[in-house]
């Protein structure tokens, strides 16, 4: 089979409409849509039926080892709309020295960082991006932290669409340069990400834009979803114990929910499912205190500050979706100071040569911290999400020099 082959082979779809998250009404497939009547996210529905008759594992198993592989599952329907970079199916990196040190049996990273653009972000916009083409979107905005700003910038360069992005003032330069290298018009905002999203918000009517913000339209879900049936596939179709999540917006925590729940309806898993754990920056947990407060709904958080800046979002549209599949799950949500996050970024570059994002280094601290107070147990398989390479992010200076004019020791070095 060629390597392009699930880019250039039409298969059966089976999209069969949009459904308000929160009510449950119905909108018509193939239209343009952002947030439903109620103000709440679009989840795209599919004939699960179909896809049970349709798509074998075995099938399955033949096609390259890219995102577009479940195109079964997915809302692109024709070949010619698809927009991509090469988004290969990211590797499950054991992290045994860790795990030894920590007592623990199994200890699993997935490596968003190996995408294009270099985060996980790629797999919500590549899906955006094809569905705004296929629909004929022509100008797309949205609100970024960074990554999401760069993946949307590359996707929509890749196929013509304008695109016009806002990020908080403090983003890194590596960031706000990425996004403007790759076809971008990008603005600096005095304010936070939620702020940057009123911005698109506001000037949707005036612009003309199409809005991309997180869950304000229906197809980012469903690239992030594709996170869960990759991890799934991974383990021989089986579900890991429990499962660590950077979150800010959530549609990736969002999106691997659903995938677990379309994965049974075509009989690819049973029903079991692993422990969703939402993990915050102390310096933003609104879905920790919505959690630990028993609350639907998490109010914005006020001063939000963390240097993991792609989960500083003061506020979520889809608050009550993360609460909901952490709750349905079994697991928690769970806040980590940031001088936790850097000391587990430190610690997982030095002692097993993996560079984890901040956020992903988060991620690896609340496990730490689940171990020690006991809602994680050391026999559990336990897989953690580095959300983007780390090499996007300021890395400390290093100081020695050797001065080759002058007798070197080399027994000291």
């Amino acid at each position: 089979m060629r390597f392009d082959a699930n880019l250039t082979t039409e298969r059966p779809t089976f999209v069969t409409h949009l459904e308000c998250s929160y009510t449950g009404e119905r909108y018509e497939a193939d239209r343009v849509h952002n947030l439903s009547a109620a103000g709440k996210p679009l989840l795209v529905r599919y004939d699960l039926d179909g896809v049970r008759n349709t798509l074998s594992k075995d099938a399955l198993a033949r096609r390259p080892q890219d995102l577009w592989r479940y195109r079964e599952l997915l809302p692109v329907r024709r070949v010619k709309d698809i927009v991509s970079l090469g988004e290969a199916v990211t590797p499950l990196v054991p992290l045994p020295r860790l795990a030894a040190k920590l007592g623990a049996s199994e200890l699993l990273v997935k490596d968003e960082g190996r995408l294009p653009t270099g985060s996980f972000k790629a797999r919500g916009l590549v899906m955006a991006v094809s569905m705004a083409k296929a629909l004929g979107i022509e100008h797309m905005a949205m609100p970024t932290n960074g990554n999401a700003g760069a993946a949307l910038a590359a996707y929509a360069s890749r196929c013509g669409i304008r695109t016009t992005i806002f990020c908080p003032e403090d983003t890194p330069e590596v960031n706000v340069s990425e996004i403007e290298l790759q076809g971008a018009t990008v603005y600096r905002v005095n304010g936070l990400i939620d702020d940057c999203g009123k911005i698109v918000g506001q000037g949707k009517a005036e612009a003309g834009w199409f809005d991309t913000s997180t869950l304000k339209e229906p197809y980012r879900i469903e690239g992030k979803k594709t996170m869960g049936l990759e991890l799934a596939e991974q383990l021989g179709w089986e579900v890991p114990d429990v499962i660590f999540y950077p979150t800010g917006g959530g549609t990736g925590l969002i999106g691997m929910w659903k995938a677990f729940a379309e994965l049974e309806a075509i009989g690819f898993i049973g029903s079991k499912r692993p422990r969703m754990v939402a993990v915050q920056a102390a310096g933003c947990a609104p879905m920790v205190r919505a959690w630990e407060q028993g609350e639907e709904h998490a109010p914005r958080w006020e001063d939000a500050h963390t240097i993991a800046s792609g989960i500083r979002v003061p506020q979520a549209v889809g608050d009550f979706l993360i609460l909901r599949a952490v709750r349905e799950s079994g697991g928690f949500a769970v806040a980590v100071p940031d001088d936790a996050i850097q000391a587990a970024l430190d610690e997982a570059a030095r002692e097993e040569g993996f560079l984890l994002c901040p956020e992903g280094a988060a991620t690896y601290a609340a496990y730490k911290l689940a171990l020690a107070d006991g809602r994680v147990a050391k026999s559990d398989r336990a897989v953690l999400f580095n959300c983007a390479t780390g090499l996007k992010y300021p890395l400390p200076p290093v100081h020695r020099t050797l001065d080759r004019t002058k007798p070197i020791d080399f027994g000291a070095l």
